[in-house]
C-alpha cells in the first residue's frame, strides 16, 4: 500500500474535503477528513481497488479540550494494511457522518463515542445511549465533564466524582 497515492486518489476524489495526511509520525499512517465527508471517504476506501479497506477494526472518540474527533482504524485483508482515518468536529454541535451503513461494527462504536463524548453521528440507525442511562447528564470522556452531586435524589459520594475528573 503506498499511503501517498491513496492520499492522492482521495483529493482526485473528494478535493478540500481531504484535509491532511500524517505518514511521518502516526502508526498507522493517518487520512484526516472534514466531518461531512467521512461516509464517502470510508466508502472510497472500503472498495479501493489495490487495498479495499474492509474492516472496521475500531472508532474512538476523542476530546482535544477545544474539538472533539472520530477515529476510524481500518484494515485491508487483501492488503494486509492499516489505515487510520480522522474527523474533528466543533465541541459546540458536534456533529460527524455515521458509517455504520459501510461498517455494521460502526453501530456499536458510534454509540459508545455518543454517550462518551457527545459526538452525534448523523444517519445513525438508532444513536442512543450505550452505557449510561437515558436521562444521565454529560459524556464523561469529555475534558470539560464535570459530575453531578445527585442523581435521581441519590447522592454520588465525592471520592467517586474525584475519579471521573
Amino acid at each position: 500500500m503506498d499511503i501517498n497515492t491513496i492520499f492522492k486518489d482521495l483529493q482526485d476524489a473528494f478535493g478540500e474535503k481531504i484535509l491532511a495526511l500524517d505518514a511521518e509520525k502516526s502508526s498507522p499512517e493517518k487520512i484526516t477528513v472534514k466531518p461531512d465527508a467521512l461516509l464517502e471517504t470510508v466508502s472510497f476506501l472500503r472498495k479501493y481497488a489495490d487495498c479495499p479497506f474492509d474492516s472496521l477494526l475500531s472508532l474512538s472518540g476523542v476530546d482535544s479540550g477545544e474539538e472533539l474527533a472520530a477515529v476510524l482504524h481500518l484494515y485491508s485483508n487483501q492488503g494486509a494494511c492499516t489505515l487510520a482515518v480522522e474527523a474533528w468536529t466543533e465541541r459546540e454541535n458536534p456533529e460527524i457522518d455515521s458509517v455504520a451503513s459501510v461498517y455494521k461494527t460502526a453501530n456499536w462504536h458510534e454509540r459508545e463515542a455518543y454517550d462518551m463524548y457527545g459526538i452525534v453521528f448523523n444517519g445513525h440507525p438508532e444513536l442512543t445511549r450505550m452505557f449510561l442511562a437515558d436521562d444521565w447528564e454529560g459524556h464523561p470522556l469529555r475534558k470539560d465533564y464535570v459530575p453531578a452531586d445527585y442523581w435521581h435524589g441519590m447522592p454520588i459520594p465525592k471520592e467517586l466524582s474525584h475519579k471521573m475528573k
